[in-house]
This record gives C-alpha cells, sequence and structure tokens, in this order.
C-alpha cells in the first residue's frame, strides 16, 4: 500500500532525527507512562511504532521483556543501536495493523506519536486488543485533531504537506468510538497542548525551502481563531513555535464480545 511505502520512506531518510527529537525524546507524557507501569516488574510488553525508542527504553526498566515494533527497517536498525545495554528489548520489524504475535501475549501494549501515520486505525485497535491479554493495559499517546471541522481540516493539511507520510489525526471522539467497540476501557485520560518548536519541527522531515516557505505562509495567513487555537508565536514575522493537541490514554482490556 502507497501510505506504508511513504512511511518507510520517510522514516528512513529521516531515522537520525527521531532518537535526538525534542518531541519524541524528551516530554512529560514518558515519566508519565513509568508511572502508570510502575507495578507491571514480571510483565511482557509490546511498543507499537517504537521509532527512537524511547517508550521501549522505559518499558525496559520495569518489564522482563519488551518488543519494540517498527514498519521501518532502518529506523528499527539505528534505534537498536542505542540499546546495547538493554538486553530485555528485542527488536522486530512489524506492521502496526497486522502484528505477528499470537492472541493474548503481552500484559502491556503502548503506542506513542505514531498512529497518525497508520491509514486504518480501526485495523490497528483490533489488534491491540487482539495480542493485550484479558485485563492488560493499552497506553495510547497521539497528535489528535479538534472537533471543531475548520481547526481538524487545518492541522491535518499542515501536516500532509510537512510529512506526506501522514494519514491522519483523528478526533479524540473517533478514536473512544474505536477503544469502545474493542472493549478497551478507558480508566484515565487527558488532553494537553505540545508546543513545537517551529524550526526543529519543519525541519525534521522538510529539506526544500519552497514546502518550507509554503507551510510558514499558511501558518503566518492563518486566521485569528487557528493563530490562537495552535498558540503560534511569530517574531519579526518568523514562526517560532505553535501547539498541537495531543490525548494520553490509559486504558485495559476488559472480557466481552467486540463490536465487529
Amino acid at each position: 500500500m502507497q501510505q506504508k511505502k511513504d512511511v518507510i520512506k520517510v522514516f528512513s531518510k529521516n531515522k537520525h532525527k527521531y532518537v535526538t527529537s525534542d518531541t519524541h525524546a524528551r516530554g512529560s507524557d514518558l515519566s508519565l507512562i513509568e508511572k502508570w507501569i510502575t507495578s507491571e516488574q514480571h510483565a511482557t510488553a509490546l511498543d507499537i511504532a517504537t521509532g527512537g525508542g524511547h517508550v521501549a527504553r522505559v518499558l525496559s526498566r520495569h518489564c522482563n521483556n519488551v518488543f519494540a515494533t517498527d514498519l521501518t527497517r532502518d529506523m528499527l536498525d539505528h534505534t537498536a543501536n542505542y540499546f546495547t545495554d538493554d538486553e530485555n528489548v528485542h527488536f522486530m520489524v512489524a506492521d502496526a495493523e497486522n502484528l505477528p504475535f499470537i492472541d493474548q501475549s503481552f500484559d502491556i501494549v503502548t503506542c506513542r506519536i505514531a498512529a497518525h501515520h497508520f491509514p486504518h486505525p480501526e485495523k490497528f485497535i483490533k489488534e491491540v486488543y487482539r495480542v493485550l491479554k484479558p485485563q492488560g493495559i493499552f497506553i495510547f499517546i497521539d497528535n489528535i485533531a479538534s472537533e471543531h471541522p475548520s481547526y481538524d481540516i487545518f492541522i491535518n493539511t499542515v501536516e500532509k504537506l510537512r510529512d506526506y507520510s501522514h494519514a491522519r489525526a483523528l478526533k479524540i471522539s473517533e478514536w473512544k468510538q474505536l477503544f469502545a467497540a474493542n472493549n478497551l476501557c478507558i480508566s484515565k485520560e487527558f488532553m494537553q497542548k505540545k508546543p513545537l518548536h517551529y524550526k526543529e519541527w519543519i525541519n525534521r522531515t522538510l529539506d526544500c525551502d519552497e514546502e518550507i516557505e509554503f507551510i510558514s505562509h499558511l501558518l503566518l495567513n492563518a486566521s485569528s481563531h487557528i493563530k490562537r487555537y495552535y498558540q503560534i508565536k511569530t517574531d519579526n514575522e518568523k514562526i517560532l513555535s505553535f501547539a498541537i493537541d495531543e490525548w494520553i490514554v490509559l486504558s485495559k482490556k476488559e472480557a466481552g464480545t467486540k463490536v465487529i
């Protein structure tokens, strides 16, 4: 499928940037994940679309075994070089929508800042449910779109222009429908604004001056409502930063019959 080929191409090209990216390597959500799993020392965990491996590293401090998977082999190979002392982390190439594991394999499944690249999020959530053990926990973190139509269109348009492997940032209401249909019961959740340093964000995937200038023009000439909502900060017509919506969720696999 072309969407997945695009993901492999983009992440292979930019693999080194995702290991060191401030957005991915740091953040209060990483310490929150650690807090949520501190009682899971004997667990087997799966980190889907591990990217730079930041969540896998957190999991490795608390779990017996961690399987860090990613669709992009080059990304996975590059990330594995930073895990020389983590013998309990196992790297595997895997598609989030078609995981190569038997049913009920994991106590913990995580996926952070990745699902907006998945073309079929409903398949991804079904796979999460399938590989989780009963009462297993699923920690999900991703950029999300606003329920407001114009804000939704704006952020998904900008993201697609910056990174053609972007599929779609879903709304919280859409994610909740998928969770409910697959008996993933949400126990904790919150949405936060995630500030992004504009220069790092734009240069992570683009190196064409014309494309960068076009996206900058869109942000600088956005409506006052858009600028306020996304907290676009400028100095002398230069974009310094803006903020996107992020949803952080702790859920548990409940018994019952899934809605297919």
